[in-house]
């Protein structure tokens, strides 16, 4: 049985085959699973090298070398490329068709599983000693699996496709080497797209913790915000710009940036970008960029669309995968079923009033859905914000702060909140609204149950 702390973490770790509950209106009741759970690796790693894909394993990491090479010049346009904000996803209808029993798994939390050792710590990496004192500062010893395997091979120069799990320092894996390569040749400039806004937001102010005191200076372009003040930062000094498709190319062409002057580019939550329609977007940039330049390429799930891109535009790349399994093993997922007889609104109601349900991030289908939500959430007297596609981003980064900084207790967002956003102890996700794709659904419960905490996530359905 499901029975949380104050802190919405399950109580103790599940026995094989046992039993488990599902929410049905305000309380629990007792089911069996009817499905498996992944293993967590305890340790080690498998690789392949080659483009066959043979490998030899020891355990939870893999990671394979050559492939395909980048081509001279250009680019081919795949059949299947659609125009931005248009998507080659399943359009929204009546209850998904992903099987529920896929939104139903105990916790593994990784306190109860022997625990990463890395093979390096990161006083051991080549990287400046300014830059090590920083990460010191930050309280980071040792690196999570990601950086640990991943670090080396962008401070050798080495283009790298690194698929891990939400919550597990992606950033910083790509991040910390890239300061590093801008200390050795301060004229080297790097760019890196990500899907969102917010994810745009965060990773400059996480890069601006890592570079501390240094003469590293970052430009952040997005839409939703001014671009006059973006144009200016560009026309100063600057080693990073930090943008999403759309603004980007829209700065392009408008020759305030020059794609050949960039050497190296981070294509982060790069499914996201597809799924979002910004292929021909992300294509037409890195086309232009300088042909001898380092890419990087990192997402949470791996697409056919993914392997397309990685072939067109990475040379000999070392692919690494941490995964720990579809979902993170420290979310305890279960289905809610609205009993006859009670609106849904008033089984969310019931479920937000629990002392334990301290700090949750809700999400909806559409933007008018989940403003409407939101708007009867603060009515019946709850802290809540909204965060969609019709706010703009100072109205957006408010919300997001309330949230973050527990001014308000609930956070009712769209999937734009689904990729890469780092807000601490989320205790649940409750989906609404079942998402398009079970991608989707992957990374909306990544947001909760991160580092070594558990979470736990809750979907509705029909």
């Amino acid at each position: 049985m499901y029975k949380p702390n104050s802190r919405g973490e399950s109580s103790g770790r599940p026995s094989s085959g046992g039993q488990r509950s599902s929410y049905r209106g305000s309380s629990p009741t007792g089911r069996s699973t009817g499905g498996s759970d992944s293993s967590r690796p305890s340790g080690g790693y498998s690789r392949s090298n080659g483009s066959n894909g043979s490998s030899r394993s020891s355990g939870g990491y893999s990671r394979s070398s050559g492939g395909s090479s980048r081509p001279s010049g250009g680019y081919s346009r795949s059949s299947g490329g659609g125009n931005r904000g248009r998507s080659s996803r399943p359009r929204y209808g009546g209850d998904s068709n992903i099987s529920h029993s896929r939104f139903i798994r105990k916790a593994d939390p990784i306190i109860t599983s022997a625990p990463y050792v890395p093979a390096n710590k990161f006083a051991d990496f080549n990287i400046h000693p300014v830059i090590k004192n920083n990460i010191t500062k930050k309280g980071y010893v040792n690196p999570t699996p990601i950086q640990d395997v991943s670090i080396p091979f962008v401070l050798d120069g080495r283009d790298v496709v690194g698929i891990a799990n939400t919550g597990t320092g992606k950033t910083a894996a790509f991040l910390i080497p890239l300061l590093d390569k801008i200390m050795n040749n301060p004229r080297e400039k790097v760019l890196v797209i990500v899907p969102t806004r917010e994810l745009a937001t965060q990773i400059n102010d996480e890069l601006i913790a890592f570079r501390g005191d240094l003469r590293i200076y970052s430009v952040c372009c997005v839409g939703g915000m001014g671009i006059s003040n973006q144009i200016y930062g560009l026309r100063r000094a600057h080693n990073i710009v930090i943008g999403t498709p759309g603004r980007l190319k829209d700065l392009v062409d408008r020759r305030v940036i020059q794609l050949a002057d960039f050497r190296t580019i981070v294509l982060d939550e790069a499914d996201r970008m597809l799924d979002m329609g910004f292929v021909n977007d992300m294509r037409f940039i890195m086309a232009n960029m300088a042909p001898n330049r380092q890419t990087l390429l990192f997402s949470a799930t791996i697409t056919s669309e993914i392997d397309r891109l990685i072939n067109e535009f990475l040379t000999n790349p070392e692919k690494i995968s941490v995964k720990t399994g579809d979902t993170s093993l420290n979310v305890d997922q279960d289905i809610i079923r609205v009993p006859q007889g009670m609106d849904k609104i008033d089984s969310l109601h019931s479920l937000l009033s629990k002392k334990e349900f301290s700090k949750v991030l809700i999400f909806g289908r559409t933007k008018h859905g989940v403003e409407k939500l939101c708007q009867t959430l603060v009515q019946r007297g709850y802290k809540a914000e909204s965060i969609h596609g019709d706010k703009n981003q100072s109205r957006r980064e408010r919300a997001l702060k309330a949230f973050r900084d527990n001014y308000s207790q609930i956070l009712v967002a769209t999937d734009v909140a689904a990729r890469g956003l780092d807000i601490p102890d989320v205790t649940h996700v409750i989906n609404y609204e079942i998402p398009a794709t079970y991608e989707d659904y992957v990374h909306r419960i990544g947001r909760t149950g991160r580092g070594n905490k558990v979470g736990t996530a809750l979907t509705y359905v029909n």
